[in-house]
């Protein structure tokens, strides 16, 4: 339904300064300025996904601007999008906010206002505009046959978020979580900056499988996912036995339909783990691999995990294979 209702928009006018658009679900729009000059704009937000209001404003900021980082731009200024119920304390709203800043401070963005309206339920997140080349922007539709995919964060944070409304979760388990999810993706685009990068997009929303089925289906190949190289987070397999699998999960498995194939062998945890909703979820690079050395060690010196996780290949009957 949502596809329907956007491929009934109006074109867009002065498109062949329109470097991305929707054509590719990419993470951003870019904008072509001149030859050596883009801007990228996107905007994100959401409900809340912790319990302490800083560190949820830290993890929608960091969520937000990822996606600029993930078309290997820089974030440049930054507007809170802020959804707010006039029932709860505005010190809350206050923490919020904070939490943003801080994460907004550390990307080395401006924070230039933004805003609220009331709202049954707290919503926050950032409109975003970038700066970038337009000659060395990141798509994700670009993978090349013979590319290694990498990643840059653990996967299973929708799965450790159910288990903690649940009540069900250990406490280092959500710290180990939280952390992540407020782990800026700027440090993982400064890592490639200089790479061969033929394509990159972060895993958010759609998990690990939905986001390798855009990239696949944008450069016309097919992607096979290792299960057993997956940086998956501590506990997480627990959960997943226990059945604490977020409905986001099973709404990706819908949205895959008959594209995705996957081993008889592969664990049923590990199942789940591919269609996981990721919040604030690392980069996943694209590239040749004469690369993926120099990349792998430039996160690890930069504290991110750095895993390879697939490879591209011709089309096959499916466009993802996970073994």
């Amino acid at each position: 339904m949502l596809a329907e209702a956007l491929s009934s928009l109006p074109t867009v006018l002065n498109s062949d300064k329109l470097v991305v658009g929707l054509d590719t679900s990419d993470d951003c729009a870019v904008y072509k300025i001149n030859d050596e000059l883009c801007l990228i704009q996107s905007l994100d937000f959401f409900t809340p996904v912790v319990d302490d209001p800083f560190k949820y404003g830290q993890i929608g900021a960091c969520n937000s601007l990822s996606d600029i980082y993930a078309m290997g731009a820089d974030p440049l200024l930054a507007l809170n999008i802020v959804c707010f119920p006039n029932c709860m304390n505005l010190e809350v709203l206050g923490e919020i906010l904070k939490g943003g800043a801080d994460k907004v401070q550390e990307a080395g963005c401006i924070l230039a206002g933004g805003h609220t309206v009331q709202d049954d339920e707290p919503k926050y997140g950032l409109s975003v505009t970038g700066i970038g080349n337009p000659n060395k922007i990141w798509k994700n539709s670009s993978s090349q046959v013979g590319d290694i995919l990498v990643t840059t964060k653990p996967l299973g944070v929708g799965i450790i978020n159910t288990a903690a409304k649940g009540k069900l979760a250990d406490k280092s388990h959500v710290e180990e979580a939280i952390k992540y999810m407020s782990t800026l993706n700027k440090y993982g685009k400064e890592a490639a900056d200089g790479l061969e990068i033929h394509a990159a997009t972060d895993v958010t929303g759609f998990g690990l499988c939905g986001h390798s089925l855009e990239m696949a289906e944008g450069a016309g190949l097919t992607i096979e996912l290792d299960s057993a190289k997956l940086p998956i987070l501590d506990g997480v397999k627990g959960y997943a036995d226990l059945g604490l699998i977020p409905k986001g999960a099973y709404d990706n498995k819908r949205f895959v339909g008959n594209k995705v194939t996957i081993k008889d062998s592969v664990a049923d945890y590990i199942k789940d783990v591919i269609f996981d909703p990721q919040t604030s979820g690392g980069l996943l690079f694209s590239v040749p691999e004469t690369e993926v050395d120099s990349l792998i060690k430039n996160l690890h010196d930069r504290g991110q995990v750095g895993e390879v996780v697939g490879r591209v290949k011709e089309k096959a009957e499916h466009y993802i294979e996970v073994i």
